[in-house]
């Protein structure tokens, strides 16, 4: 049986990828519930119609067998999935593809992949799920180079080692997120790191990223459950010690989190682990409007007592999503534990709901409702949000997703603002629009508000107009005091607030120690940083060997 390949413009597996007649079927009641749209689907650009400019360079000899150059390959690896990489592809639009992906099997093939693309000249991007929604691993790379490789480090996805006493597990980097869960599972332990890409995304793409996953409160982000990191340089092998705490000066897995691929490609990680849950509860919790179940949420975040779940979903977003009815706003609230019921919690956290006009309904499944009624319903439309997206661009919708965290004091004008500002600039461009917003993630001192644009498009304008709408609510988001993004990562779309962001003396910092690990600067340029000026420099000498072992 030949391997799975993924879909080459959009979302998923090409065996998921939806016919022309499912389309259509589709079109019609997705119009409907929108009220805009085009009934008559556009049809994809098949794979086989796509051509491609030659590769400029070839891998050498010793490097053949786990390197690839054909048309197919090259169009795989040309894009993540964001808007405009899905639109450029569904029409068959290469801007920028690979010369040669390499798919190692070992560090040391890393190694001498990263020794040839320096000696010639070449820009390498690692390649994880390549799920990137920031431009993150186009190779979009300039002429400064002479060619541009994918490295593709999905065949290292193995659990080398669990520590049961510790409860945590040395990973492989290109393990996807069902693959990870599948061996762990068999230790009877989890990492329960579940981001909407968990299906298709790695271990070593989600810390390269800093990913946000399943947890709403404490443990939010990736960075929470990494131990220690591994990676290969242009000038060496970066190796952290595993350990529960330290004080030993600034953190080095620090820097490799969040790092894109600019610094080193991470080959393995340590990660914190913990049992699967035994007991859940859950509930749909319904209020009047978005801003009392925004300060129901704050309290909740400040109450200790941490629910898994708290997402708030506007009246729009909880009917889009088919969990509510449009009259009111949702939030979806959840506690989990291996250790001990959580009901004595959920009732805790109803409570404080409840103070702020809080509404909710005996749950359908008793203690255990998370696959039920409205929660189900969010659920199963989360899961399936990366697909709808790419039907919505055959019916000539634009849709377009802003992620950002905001102090509570600034958060209820600060969501007024970028909301405004997301429909006005989609208003003027497209004549009507649809703009919602949810919290994803809830701390202490503030809360990470996610908006959603869905608009008409006039086929063929897609990306001006994705242009024009991306800059103006950036710019609120960053006039209000938001971060760029609070998940998503930087890659190259956001590279412009996120300078404006950063302190400059950090900047200098950041490029300092970009020179010192990749004085060529082949590792993804454009993203985080520039390239250095001029051609490419001669490596400043062969890698540090690597040990004979690699626990880190």
């Amino acid at each position: 049986m030949s391997a799975r390949v993924r879909n080459h413009w959009g979302w998923g597996w090409e065996d998921e990828q939806p016919s022309l007649a499912e389309l259509r079927a589709a079109a019609g009641p997705l119009v409907e519930h929108l009220g805009f749209g085009e009934r008559e689907p556009e049809p994809a650009v098949a794979l086989a119609a796509i051509e491609l400019p030659p590769p400029r360079l070839a891998a050498p000899a010793d490097l053949a067998s786990i390197c690839a150059s054909d048309r197919d390959t090259r169009v795989r690896y040309a894009y993540g999935r964001a808007y405009r990489d899905v639109v450029r592809a569904f029409r068959g639009r290469i801007d920028h593809p690979p010369d040669v992906v390499a798919r190692p099997r070992e560090e040391a093939e890393v190694e001498r992949v990263l020794a040839w693309a320096a000696d010639a000249g070449a820009a390498v991007i690692p390649f994880g799920g390549g799920t990137s929604v920031v431009g993150g691993v186009e190779p979009r790379v300039g002429d400064r180079f002479e060619g541009a490789v994918t490295l593709d480090v999905t065949a290292l996805d193995r659990v080398l080692e669990v520590d049961q006493a510790s409860a945590a597990a040395r990973v492989q980097a290109g393990v996807l997120g069902p693959a990870l869960e599948a061996q762990l599972k068999a230790d009877g332990l989890t990492l329960r790191h579940f981001p909407q890409s968990f299906e298709l995304s790695t271990l070593g793409g989600w810390i390269a990223t800093r990913a946000g996953g399943h947890f709403a409160t404490l443990a939010t982000h990736v960075d929470d459950l990494v131990a220690a990191v591994r990676a290969i340089t242009p000038t060496g092998v970066w190796a952290s010690r595993r350990l529960p705490g330290s004080g030993a000066g600034p953190s080095p897995d620090r820097l490799l989190l969040g790092s894109e691929g600019t610094l080193g490609v991470i080959t393995e990680a340590w990660v914190r682990l913990r049992p699967p849950p035994r007991h859940r509860a859950s509930r749909a919790v319904r209020f009047a409007g978005f801003g009392a179940g925004a300060r129901a949420v704050r309290a909740l975040a400040q109450s200790g007592l941490h629910p898994e779940n708290c997402r708030l979903l506007d009246a729009r977003e909880a009917a889009l999503t088919l969990a509510g009815d449009g009259s009111a706003a949702l939030l979806m609230l959840g506690f989990e534990s291996a250790f001990e019921p959580v009901e004595a919690r959920l009732t805790a956290a109803l409570r404080v709901c409840a103070e702020h006009g809080g509404r909710w309904e005996a749950s359908a499944a008793g203690a255990d409702g998370a696959r039920a009624g409205a929660v189900g319903g969010w659920r199963a439309a989360f899961l399936r949000a990366p697909y709808l997206r790419d039907v919505l661009v055959s019916i000539g919708v634009l849709s377009e997703t802003f992620e950002t965290a905001v102090p509570w004091d600034r958060f209820e004008p600060f969501v007024a603002d970028v909301r405004a500002a997301a429909r006005a600039a989609a208003v003027e461009l497209c004549g009507t629009a649809i703009v919602t917003c949810r919290i994803t993630h809830a701390y202490s001192d503030g809360a990470a508000p996610y908006f959603t644009v869905l608009a008409p498009v006039r086929r063929g304008a897609e990306l001006e107009t994705w242009d024009e709408i991306k800059r103006t609510v950036s710019d609120a988001i960053l006039a209000g005091g938001g971060t760029i993004t609070h998940h998503h990562a930087v890659g190259r779309d956001h590279r412009p607030w996120y300078d404006q962001q950063r302190p400059e003396p950090f900047a200098a910092a950041l490029r300092a120690a970009k020179t010192a690990l990749d004085p060529a600067g082949v590792l993804n340029p454009g993203v985080l940083l520039d390239p250095p000026n001029g051609p490419p420099s001669p490596r400043a000498g062969r890698f540090a060997p690597l040990r004979g072992e690699s626990i880190i």
